[in-house]
């Protein structure tokens, strides 16, 4: 829905420019740094081939119809996606999604060793999520702070956000202590006998829970969640799910007996995953990693298959928010509106979660920064003032339906949440603040 407003040949960052650009650089060995199915073409049609095909697949993979040459696809063909993307799929849950997918094609193929490094999977991104916030030297969680100012400038808050951001601060220091709690040391019961690790998985899915109800993720907290099936067994599920689901998976799965070759491959993949894991947690806790491990970590690294993770290792305390605005004379300026990102401060946050809008969410980055500091921002307003179908497909609302702007530009604004008062005397969710030009006001080339 959104893959050729974001890389199509009239989009922000079309693939065919940086197909160009990694093979002059990079020459042949562009194609192992960055693995695609779109060195073999750059189309719109490619990319909406692409997008279908997965859909497809994944139907399959539901109904559980070749299900390993399904996931194999589906693991190629969103990894391609990944890198094609650019700016716009460079998110944790999008290489969570290949580290997972990719270990659920070595489940279906050796179910022990692909549970465990599934649970290996979930210990790493737990454990490491609570860690960064600590080594960082963030004030805001050493102080437990930090939810104080999370529910007013995570990227894209749900309704209930602005509830949560108004609780009592007693309440909000012990959630943000609870949260530490959680990533920290529940990771460590995954290792431990079953109703331990119970415990680990109502933790996780508490918090990705609340997480998921204040905050809009994508998939996120969907996908840690269905991770979290791990840390059970059948005779936990079986007392919770109804007696028709148990009969019907009991009917269609089996266990598998895979034969030794597979065995032994899966094992030197497990053996591999966990040896670069560690060295990964290594290296975050003490910034240095051996040769050898660097080595591996650098030859793997094209397939995404062992990552690092960590969200919110610092805190932002404030709201930077882009306005982009268009004018057909210089003079009078009028606003684009987003689907999802703040703007309008009368507009409701909407839940938007699992779909992922990729525009709204790259201006969140770009406000913390500076236009020099996110390249594809100019081309951006350059797709505004040609008025590309594909890129204003992306927005709200475009105030130059019928002929393009001739100036565009971008106002920087601070934005908090209305107090209670606020609210009820004015209905207006948000509070705004200009703050200077984020881009000046530009035009094309007569």
């Amino acid at each position: 829905m959104q893959a050729l407003g974001l890389i199509g040949s009239h989009g922000i960052l079309p693939l065919s420019g940086f197909t160009d650009a990694v093979r002059s650089q990079l020459g042949t060995g562009g194609y192992w740094q960055f693995p695609m199915v779109f060195w073999m073409g750059q189309s719109d049609f490619a990319i909406q081939a692409a997008c279908w095909a997965g859909t497809a697949l994944s139907l399959l993979l539901i109904f559980n119809v070749l299900p390993r040459l399904s996931l194999f696809f589906l693991y190629a063909l969103y990894l391609s996606l990944f890198y094609a993307g650019q700016e716009f799929m460079g998110f944790q849950w999008d290489l969570l999604l290949l580290e997972a997918g990719f270990l659920t094609l070595l489940l279906s193929l050796a179910t022990k060793p692909g549970i465990w490094l599934l649970r290996w999977l979930l210990f790493r991104l737990m454990f490491l999520s609570g860690a960064v916030k600590l080594l960082s030297g963030d004030r805001t969680w050493a102080n437990l702070s930090a939810l104080s100012y999370y529910f007013q400038t995570e990227p894209l808050p749900t309704p209930l956000a602005w509830y949560a951001h108004h609780l009592p601060h007693e309440v909000l220091t012990a959630s943000t202590a609870a949260t530490l709690v959680i990533e920290l040391a529940m990771p460590f019961l995954i290792f431990f006998p079953r109703r331990l690790r119970f415990v680990a998985a109502f933790g996780f899915l508490l918090l990705q829970l609340v997480i998921l109800l204040t905050g809009n993720y994508a998939f996120f907290n969907l996908l840690t969640m269905a991770l979290c099936l791990v840390l059970f067994d059948d005779t936990a599920l079986r007392k919770v799910l109804p007696v028709g689901v148990t009969r019907f998976v009991q009917h269609w799965v089996r266990d598998i007996k895979p034969r030794k070759i597979v065995s032994y491959a899966v094992g030197a993949f497990a053996l591999l995953i966990v040896f670069t894991g560690l060295a990964q947690l290594h290296a975050v806790f003490t910034g240095r990693i051996s040769i050898p491990a660097a080595w591996l970590n650098d030859e793997i690294a094209p397939l995404r298959i062992v990552n690092t993770y960590g969200l919110f290792a610092v805190m932002t305390t404030t709201l930077p928010e882009i306005i982009v605005e268009g004018s057909d004379d210089g003079a009078h300026w009028r606003e684009y509106g987003f689907k999802y990102k703040p703007g309008d401060v009368m507009q409701r946050p909407r839940w938007n979660f699992p779909h992922q809008p990729r525009l709204d969410w790259q201006m969140w980055f770009a406000a913390l920064g500076t236009a020099s500091e996110n390249s594809w921002f100019s081309m951006f307003l350059q797709r505004l003032l040609e008025n590309s179908p594909a890129v204003t497909a992306l927005l709200g609302s475009n105030p130059f339906p019928d002929k393009p702007p001739h100036f565009v530009r971008a106002l920087l604004y601070d934005y908090r949440y209305s107090s209670a008062q606020e609210k009820e005397a004015t209905g207006a969710w948000w509070v705004r603040q200009r703050e200077g030009i984020y881009f000046p006001a530009i035009t094309l080339a007569p």
